[in-house]
């Protein structure tokens, strides 16, 4: 039972599933969460549920401790869109509720569930917000504000729960999450860092979180420098 644990939400695809492969990696057991089916394995534990309602939030709990004992670290990722593009004026209130259930509220859920196990750990929570929490584009009201509100519950659970519990926030920009996608030169150039991000990229930076004992309450921008750069019509 001295193995670290972590449990990480939407672990089937993406961004947490490159934290799930990086946290193996890296020797640590692992439970994911997800609406999607996912196989258990050694030091993986898979758990279906929607992360919006609360018995998922407990589910995981039972399974991370029955499986392995101790819980050292929870990535809350798991997110998700509108189911269509909608301007304010006809955003459906049901995609508006189930956008804010999945990306904030579930997110609550974790951190309240996870919380006794995380303390007795002295253990620490990473929330995957994005930079739409800093700026938008039209017509992604409900993302927007989901993940805007994911940035103020982590500076108020890392007051709430510190010292034991550390609790920071990454703000991921483009994370390609398709294997065989192309990029245009102009794709690119308008990172400063050059290229497009990766999953392997937020999953270093949560890896670095989880160690970094002075850090809490921060919200880090991972975006290949694309929110600093001034861009002008021509």
């Amino acid at each position: 039972m001295s193995t670290k644990t972590i449990l990480i939400t939407g672990g089937a695809q993406g961004i947490g599933r490159g934290c799930v492969e990086h946290f193996l990696k890296s020797g640590w057991n692992v439970t994911a969460v997800d609406i999607q089916p996912m196989e258990s394995a050694e030091r993986l534990e898979a758990v279906l549920g929607d992360t919006s309602l609360e018995a998922t939030a407990k589910l995981a709990m039972v399974k991370t401790i029955e499986r392995f004992g101790r819980l050292d670290a929870l990535i809350n990722n798991a997110g998700v869109g509108t189911r269509g593009k909608f301007n304010v004026e006809e955003l459906p209130l049901e995609e508006w509720t189930r956008v804010l259930g999945i990306n904030l509220t579930g997110y609550f859920l974790m951190a309240k569930h996870a919380a006794p196990h995380l303390r007795k750990a002295k253990g620490t929570m990473v929330n995957i917000a994005s930079t739409r929490a800093l700026m938008s584009e039209r017509d992604t009201e409900a993302y927007a504000a989901s993940k805007g509100g994911v940035v103020a519950l982590t500076h108020s659970l890392a007051v709430s729960l510190g010292p034991d519990i550390r609790v920071n926030c990454i703000s991921p920009g483009w994370i390609e999450t398709r294997k065989d996608a192309k990029h245009s030169d102009a794709d690119r150039l308008q990172h400063p860092a050059g290229r497009v991000g990766v999953p392997q990229d937020i999953a270093g930076l949560a890896d670095f979180l989880i160690s970094a004992g002075f850090v809490t309450g921060q919200n880090f921008v991972a975006d290949g420098g694309m929110t600093k750069k001034m861009i002008y019509q021509e």
